[in-house]
């Protein structure tokens, strides 16, 4: 089983390469299920209309066979997701609003806020992935948004896990034991126990998104147009993902034109084109390029999608490396442990380390994550770090004060 998330800079092609994408993997004999969430359904409308009735692919995840045999679609009602979400927390709430005087909200006049659209697209994800699991599909694509969304998108639940473990630590047991005494005190009832045991029932959900988007058997495949509008965006994208250890298994060149025509307009974009699939090849060796021709016409069914990948190549890309970042051990020779981070594309100007407790927050560019250390690196100072060829690489000195004696 495989998750493929595709993004790449807005108005790249990134659902005609997930549409595609899916109906080569179907054709190919592989089960296969694509998400989208975008409006409007996109989707369906490359894929065609639907070849039977809808089903409940996984609990709470509906799905279409479209196109293929073994080619399912399934749309993501974020509107849906946050109305069903909202009003069950109110009823889980009912006692605390009740005793405030709140009048709680009727599904029918809730209308999604900001956000909702990545929860409902995280949570469609960790359930298609479970029936994937389950051996009903043995690939799931999604259709990313734009990746500067999607990185932020995907780098949510081990953020929000981050947030809920500072907000209510371990000590909530010790609350929720003392409830029925604060109750008394107050002479009210005391919110502590829903409200735990809904950041319980977030923390499990997030938990096993975040499980999902770090699997092996999960990559990311961009998807851009060679050009200098593209360049900067893939660069920095690809920054991103780097940050938050999501390897790309592909970088798809989507909309190239003729290189044989006669029209000079023409030539002197195919040779714009070359330039920039040259530079991307030396400078991204890690990732394969499917290049996908311009069909003269935004693909529109099946047989356009069968024709954009005329080479058959969308079906073949192999998943991107999913190494974690390494700690070499140079204590003997420099008396210094080093933590090396792959950043490709990083500049010195755009890079910030700050060291916190056991975490450290490591900013590139517009991105930032904070990480936990590793084990070893908790009980060293960090004393210097270094980026060349797009590697940083951090120096940790043990401290004497926590680290073994040697005899």
């Amino acid at each position: 089983m495989h998750t493929l998330l595709i993004t790449g800079p807005g108005g790249a092609g990134r659902t005609t390469v997930a549409a595609a994408t899916a109906l080569a993997a179907a054709r190919r004999g592989r089960r296969t299920l694509v998400l989208s969430g975008d409006p409007g359904d996109p989707l369906g409308a490359l894929l065609g209309p639907a070849l039977g009735a809808p089903a409940e692919v996984a609990p709470g995840l509906t799905a279409v066979p479209v196109a293929e045999d073994g080619l399912w679609a399934a749309r993501i009602d974020s509107a849906d997701e946050f109305r069903a979400e909202l009003v069950g927390l109110q009823e889980r709430g009912s006692t605390v609003l009740g005793m405030l005087g709140a009048r709680p909200l009727g599904g029918e006049e809730l209308t999604e806020l900001p956000g909702a659209e990545q929860f409902a697209l995280l949570r469609a994800l960790r359930r298609a992935a479970g029936a994937a699991a389950a051996g009903a599909f043995d690939l799931v694509v999604v259709d990313m948004p734009p990746v500067h969304q999607a990185i932020a998108t995907l780098a949510l639940p081990a953020q929000l896990r981050r947030y809920l473990a500072r907000l209510l630590p371990a000590q909530r047991q010790a609350a929720r034991a003392l409830r029925p005494v604060l109750a008394q005190l107050a002479g009210v009832p005391m919110p502590a126990q829903w409200l735990y045991e809904a950041a319980a029932r977030w923390d499990e959900e997030l938990a096993g998104v975040q499980a999902v988007v770090e699997a092996d058997t999960t990559s990311v495949r961009m998807v851009a147009e060679p050009g200098p509008g593209a360049d900067g965006a893939l660069r920095l994208g690809l920054l991103g993902l780097a940050l938050h250890e999501l390897p790309v298994g592909a970088v798809v060149a989507n909309r190239l034109v003729p290189r044989d025509g006669a029209d000079p307009w023409l030539a002197g974009l195919a040779a714009q084109q070359d330039k920039y699939l040259t530079t991307w090849a030396g400078d991204f060796p890690g990732a394969a390029r499917p290049a996908l021709e311009h069909l003269g016409a935004d693909p529109r069914g099946p047989r356009d999608l069968v024709a954009l990948d005329a080479r058959d190549e969308l079906a073949d890309v192999p998943a991107g490396p999913r190494g974690a970042w390494a700690v070499e051990d140079r204590l003997t020779e420099d008396g210094v442990l080093v933590w090396v981070v792959p950043l490709p594309g990083a500049t010195k100007r755009d890079l910030d380390l700050v060291r916190r407790g056991d975490e450290l927050l490591l900013t590139a560019g517009p991105f930032r994550r904070i990480v936990s250390l590793p084990s070893a690196l908790r009980r060293c100072t960090v004393t210097g770090a270094g980026l060349h060829e797009g590697t940083l690489r951090i120096r940790f000195t043990p401290d004497p004060g926590q680290w073994p004696l040697t005899p």
